[in-house]
């Protein structure tokens, strides 16, 4: 793949990061992985991807005052450890040779994100009915259920550069269902997904599989795409465009899962 084609992957995806927070993992990751990347190089070279796309995005985010840091900081604290310990057992894996079952588990992400985008909407109505239904109890509960999201989207991250996005955004829905407006959303998971991708990333970086010659071209294409769409973000409602990404990732999903398969 020429660094033509990897900057009109990363301009695509940048969009798709900027106007809902979703697109880093789900789709650069498996486009790597169809076109022949091993596995683990895909995955930690989309993590750097990711941290560097958005940050380009979050400064958008911030100056709105859209970020809500009270939730990312209890994300943190149930994603950055979960990430750390899981990177340090992948290791392992990676000096015995045996990373094979990686893109398996990120076409089983994909298909994941896919499905909680469609359900989103119905799961955040069930929340909202929970959270006035019975008010106190939903809310005490909301803390300790934040940081366990958390890390399982640490553990999602630190193995498949998945789930920041897509399947943050719907555990956002869920337990925040009357906080979370479209824009505090994005610009609370692009927040939350930025020290996680680093923590992620940085564990493969010391094994040294990122390959910053696709790194670059992708960034290239992807920094003007995010500032661009987390513009468009604070003014447009992409309930549209994340329908259109999830019929992408089910296509994505059987395309990299029939590839494990074969393999």
């Amino acid at each position: 793949m020429s660094s033509t084609n990897y900057a009109i992957a990363g301009a695509c995806t940048g969009l798709m990061v900027g106007l809902t927070g979703i697109g880093g993992g789900s789709l650069m990751t498996p486009i790597l992985l169809l076109l022949g990347v091993a596995p683990g190089t895909a995955v930690a070279t989309d993590l750097w991807f990711a941290t560097i796309t958005k940050c380009a995005a979050v400064g958008i985010h911030q100056r709105g005052g859209a970020i809500d840091w009270r939730v990312v900081r209890k994300l943190w604290l149930g994603s950055l450890p979960v990430a750390a310990v899981t990177v340090a057992v992948v290791s392992r894996e990676h000096i015995s040779g045996s990373l094979g079952w990686l893109t398996t588990a990120v076409g089983g992400a994909v298909l994941v994100t896919a499905v909680g985008l469609i359900a989103a909407p119905r799961l955040q109505a069930w929340a909202r009915n929970s959270r006035l239904g019975e008010p106190d109890r939903f809310k005490s509960r909301q803390p300790v259920l934040t940081v366990m999201a958390g890390a399982l989207l640490g553990l999602l991250v630190a193995l498949t550069s998945i789930g920041a996005g897509a399947v943050g955004t719907v555990m956002l829905l869920w337990l925040y269902p009357l906080r979370m407006t479209p824009q505090k959303l994005v610009a609370t998971d692009i927040a939350h997904a930025i020290p996680l991708a680093m923590v992620a990333g940085g564990g493969y970086l010391l094994m040294g599989q990122v390959d910053i010659s696709m790194l670059l071209p992708m960034l290239a294409g992807s920094l003007p795409a995010v500032v661009l769409g987390s513009i468009i973000a604070r003014r447009a409602r992409p309930r549209w465009l994340q329908i259109g990404v999830a019929i992408v990732l089910f296509c994505v999903a059987g395309l990299t899962l029939r590839s494990a398969l074969a393999n």
